[in-house]
Formats: structure tokens, C-alpha cells, sequence
């Protein structure tokens, strides 16, 4: 998922979608010329797809998935069409990799490791507490398999329960792992500096990395290198160096083998979730095909200032949504008919994302951030 990060643009002046303000980052090196690329306007389209992506992914857990909360008669016997339809939602998750593989990229270019280390902290972890301790209280109330335990929620609470042992309050939590990960190996590059040849570098040595590590048949392996996952950052990095220093047939190889490495993994993840290959793999196409357009400017006239608020809200909704909305489904769908009750429970989700961005998710990201900044200058500057 993607997850939900700023979206800031080097060497242009764009705010954190979750904290408004101007913020300028230098010009970068170049791989031709010491040109920096041309200005250009925050990418508002990006806002958009993560909303898209949200909805895809609430879509498949309240309506799609075959485990989902609708017992009789299942979401299949109610919604039809709309449901075959919503069975592909959790490809969501895909297009969530590739814009944080694109933004993470654009929003840590001139950044110091300490500031990037800041960035993330203060964006991920205000509303994944609240919505940890959120789950928690549903899940005593409406417990799925039994009640959760004081070690799985202080596990959960770290944000690494994956590593800890524990497991997840949330299902939905597995994608923040991946993420994680990504982060961490994608800091090591931002200690270094970052630089056209050095990212093209980092795509390459993860993309063999992620290729060789399934072959040794270790599963720690396997994980610290996202190796399922890879290919959909590597291919979002890519696409943002397209963006910010055009494209040429280098860059595009490197998109086009992400791909291809996605498509020819994807038939298992299409088996799981029990769904047919070809949309599948037609849905992922799209995706890159979206990011591509996006690379290259083409939706230089989304331009609306809702599409901000609207992404804003994609994280803490993707956090809610699943404990939440299937807990909300399982009391009331007695009581409601199913369609005004999966009305209800999506309106309600997007007004309890708002909530949380705007009475949590804010308040506690400026309380956090000018603290974390200083401590983290201070470990730099001490001797």
C-alpha cells in the first residue's frame, strides 16, 4: 500500500501532502548535462491514483474478497457483477509500490539519510498508532478469532511485528513490512547521495538481488529482499527518473524488465486470491502504463485542490478499513440492505480517514517533527 507518502518534487517548491507548506530541494545531478531538469507543478495526479488504489483495496475486503464479512448469502449473491469486478481490488496493492517507488524517490532527492529518516517516521507512524489501538478496541468488541493479546498489540504498536513474530491486528498491516524494507534499503542509497547513476545502480543491484534470493529457498531472504514485491518500486524509481531527466532506452529497460519480472510472478498471487490471470495481469499493464503517462507530464492538468484532501485521507483509510468496515458488516448487515449498508460503511470509513488525518495524523506529525529533527541533529553533531 502504500502506502501514503509526500509528494514533493526536486528541485520544484511542493508541499507535503500531510503537511502543507512550501519546501525547496536542490538541483541534482544530472546524467548527460549539469542542466537540473525544468520546473514543474506538484503532481496532483499522484494524489488521485493513491485514492484509486485505496478504494480498490476497500472494495476487495468489503465486497470482493472471498473471505470477506457477508455471510448469507455471500457478497457474490448480493452484488453481482460489481462484485466479480471487486475481486481484483487487492491489485490495488500493486499500484500503491510503483507510486511509492516514484515518490520516495522524488521526495528524498536532496535530502540528508537524518531528514529522510524524519520524513518517514512522522508519516507513518502518528495515524498507524491511533489505528492500531483502534483495531485493538474493535477486535475486543467484535472479535473475528479471538480477542488480540497485550503482545501482538505492543508488537503491532513497533510496526515490525512481522519481524517480532507477531501477528498482524490488521491483515492489511503486511503491506507496511514491504514497505518498510524498501525504506531501509533505499536509505543506504540516500546516506550515499543521491545521483542519477547512483539510482540506476540501486535498480539494478535490487532487481538481481530480488532475482537470486527466491533460488537459495531461504525465507528470511526472500523478505529483506521484497523479493515478491520488488519489482513494482524498482519500476516506480525508474519511471520517476523518466520524470525528472527524460526518458531514454536505459531507463525504459529498466520499467520494461520490472514488468515483465511482475507479470511472470504474478499467476501465484492470481491463484491465491482465486482470479484469472489475463485481467490481472491487463490491470497491471494498465498501472504501469498510468505511471508511465504520468512520467512523462501527461496529466499536467489535473489541477484540482480537492485531489490533495482526497489523498490525505488514503492512508489513514487504508489503515481503518478492514478491522473496522468488515466489523461494521457483521453487525449490521441484519439490519440494513446490503447495498445502503456498504454505502454507510464506505462513507463512514472516509469520514472516520478524515478524522484521523485531521485531529491525529496533523497535530501529532508537528508536534513529532521539529523534536525528532533536533534529536536527530544532535546524535550528528555530538562527538
Amino acid at each position: 500500500m502504500t502506502q501514503a507518502t509526500d509528494h514533493r518534487l526536486a528541485p520544484v517548491p511542493a508541499p507535503d501532502p500531510a503537511h502543507p507548506g512550501p519546501a525547496v530541494e536542490p538541483a541534482a545531478e544530472t546524467p548527460a548535462a549539469e542542466t537540473p531538469a525544468p520546473r514543474r507543478p506538484r503532481l496532483l495526479v499522484l494524489d488521485g491514483l493513491r485514492l484509486g488504489a485505496a478504494v480498490m483495496v476497500v472494495a476487495y475486503h468489503l465486497v470482493g474478497d472471498k473471505l470477506g464479512a457477508w455471510q448469507d448469502p455471500s457478497a457474490g449473491a448480493i452484488f453481482g457483477p460489481v462484485h466479480a469486478v471487486a475481486k481484483y481490488g487487492f491489485l490495488g496493492v500493486q499500484l500503491f509500490f510503483i507510486i511509492s517507488g516514484f515518490v520516495i524517490c522524488m521526495s528524498a532527492w536532496g535530502r540528508t539519510v537524518g531528514d529522510f529518516f524524519v520524513s518517514r517516521v512522522v508519516r507513518l507512524y502518528p495515524a498507524y498508532w491511533f489505528a492500531v489501538l483502534l483495531a485493538t478496541g474493535v477486535l475486543l468488541l467484535v472479535p473475528r478469532e479471538g480477542r488480540p493479546e497485550p503482545r501482538q498489540v505492543l508488537g503491532n504498536l513497533t510496526m515490525m511485528q512481522d519481524f517480532l513474530g507477531v501477528g498482524h491486528l490488521d491483515l492489511s498491516y503486511w503491506t507496511l513490512t514491504v514497505e518498510m524494507i524498501f525504506y531501509l534499503l533505499f536509505a543506504i542509497l540516500v546516506a550515499r547521495g543521491l545521483s542519477y547513476r547512483g539510482v540506476v545502480a540501486f535498480c539494478a543491484l535490487w532487481t538481481i538481488g530480488s532475482l537470486v534470493a527466491p533460488k537459495f529457498g531461504n525465507t528470511w531472504l526472500i523478505q529483506v529482499t521484497a523479493a515478491n514485491h520488488a519489482s513494482y518500486f524498482i519500476a516506480g524509481v525508474a519511471l520517476y527518473l523518466i520524470h525528472r531527466f527524460g526518458p531514454n532506452l536505459l531507463l525504459w529497460s529498466i520499467v520494461g524488465l520490472s514488468g515483465l519480472v511482475a507479470l511472470t510472478r504474478l499467476p501465484g498471487l492470481a491463484r491465491a486470491r482465486e482470479v484469472g490471470y489475463l485481467p490481472s495481469a491487463v490491470i497491471v499493464v494498465f498501472f504501469l502504463a498510468l505511471m508511465a503517462a504520468v512520467a512523462l507530464g501527461r496529466f499536467g492538468w489535473v489541477r484540482w485542490s480537492w485531489v490533495a484532501t482526497a489523498g490525505a485521507l488514503t492512508y489513514p483509510l487504508y489503515l481503518i478499513h478492514q478491522t473496522l468496515g468488515i466489523a461494521l458488516i457483521q453487525r449490521a448487515q441484519g439490519h440494513l440492505s446490503p447495498w445502503l449498508l456498504i454505502g454507510a460503511v464506505f462513507a463512514g470509513l472516509l469520514l472516520a480517514a478524515w478524522l484521523i488525518h485531521r485531529f491525529v495524523e496533523r497535530p501529532v506529525a508537528r508536534w513529532m517533527k521539529p523534536r525528532l529533527t533536533a534529536a536527530v541533529r544532535q546524535a550528528r553533531e555530538a562527538h
